[in-house]
């Protein structure tokens, strides 16, 4: 049953890579938290992977200054903030209930004060 576990994780690490590949052209598709879900997929895993993933230019150009620093450059931030803000207005407007949509709008306030204050802004690395 643990091999299986591991399998599907390294399935969907595979998967997340893809789209946060795709995410790099497209600008629909956020490539930071899809990333994150690759790496975190990959350590769970697989250390085979995970060591892989960590020595692509693909971990280091756009995962390895939030693992070590807790930082994201302000684009970065902004893409996953309206991104997430896109995914949450969909069952705001869709759903009727006064409580879910209350529950959606604390979501977001929270999110932007975890962005704003726990993650630090850095400048865009220059090439």
């Amino acid at each position: 049953m643990r091999k299986i576990i591991k399998f599907l994780y390294i399935i969907i690490g595979f998967i997340a890579l893809g789209l946060g590949v795709l995410g790099l052209v497209l600008p629909v598709l956020p490539t930071t938290p899809l990333l994150l879900l690759a790496s975190y997929c990959f350590v769970k895993g697989s250390e085979r992977f995970e060591h892989w993933f960590k020595g692509t230019t693909l971990y280091t150009r756009h995962l390895e200054t939030f693992v070590k620093e807790r930082a994201m450059t302000l684009k970065q931030k902004l893409t996953i903030l309206l991104f997430a803000d896109v995914m949450i207005a969909i069952p705001f407007f869709i759903l009727e209930s006064f409580f879910i949509r209350l529950m959606l709008v604390l979501i977001v306030f929270y999110k932007y004060y975890y962005f704003i204050y726990k993650i630090k802004t850095v400048p865009k690395p220059t090439k």
